[in-house]
């Protein structure tokens, strides 16, 4: 099968609590379609070393590339996007600042933070009653569990750290809004993908869609290869 596309790059970021592997339901796909994937592993400790992990990633690619972030993933590509050889930029339940903004700027607006969260040693965990409640409420109790034991805890400073320039406001941008999510509020979704002009697919699904809805990513994500 011959790929007929302007962009064969893809790099995907991850957000809270997770790691490269939230991406599998998408990924096999991906590789079959021929395009060249990168999942990164963020490590979470600091905005610096995500920007970090995911540049490393971008250098790894040959060529124009479309990024991919999820959540926190979405703060991350927010800043990595300015790169000459990113064209496009995919938000999945993604955070979406602006220059001067952080985290909690952003969320502080659309309600408390979850009693789910735990933190120790500088970084939060997410119990148990988190994941099912918060991140993963349409997932099969195996998956839920999967992962609530591969959890990748985040270091309490990515909460407060401010975004500087936003790629989103060079790049064209994709959002795909999960209306059950409970990590990032639907509404928050909402006037980040307005505020980008990001064209907007919504899904009916909890914190993470490229599980529950992988076919509706795939196709947003086809389409930013395509169009950038």
């Amino acid at each position: 099968m011959k790929l007929l596309t302007k962009v064969k790059n893809i790099i995907l970021v991850h957000g809270f609590w997770a790691d490269g592997s939230c991406y599998n339901e998408i990924i096999p796909t991906l590789l079959a379609e021929r395009y060249e994937v990168i999942a990164v592993q963020n490590p979470l400790t600091s905005l610096v070393d995500d920007v970090a992990a995911t540049k490393r990633a971008l250098d790894r690619a040959e060529g124009n590339c479309i990024l991919v972030g999820h959540s926190w993933g979405g703060f991350v590509i927010t800043e990595v996007g300015n790169d000459e050889r990113v064209v496009g930029l995919v938000y999945i339940a993604a955070l979406a600042p602006d220059a001067g903004e952080s985290m909690v700027d952003l969320m502080s607006k659309y309600g408390t933070p979850s009693p789910h969260f735990q933190e120790k040693n500088g970084f939060v965990w997410i119990s148990k009653e988190g994941v099912d409640e918060v991140l993963a409420n349409d997932l099969s109790e195996e998956r839920k569990a999967l992962i609530y034991t591969t959890q990748t805890a985040p270091s309490t400073s990515l909460t407060e750290v401010k975004a500087s320039l936003p790629a989103w406001r060079n790049k064209q941008s994709w959002y795909i809004l999960a209306t059950n999510d409970k990590a990032v509020p639907p509404d928050l979704q909402r006037d980040l993908s307005e505020r980008m002009g990001a064209k907007t697919v919504t899904v009916e699904s909890s914190h993470f869609p490229m599980i529950s809805h992988p076919k509706e990513v795939l196709e947003v994500i086809r389409e930013a290869t395509a169009n950038s």
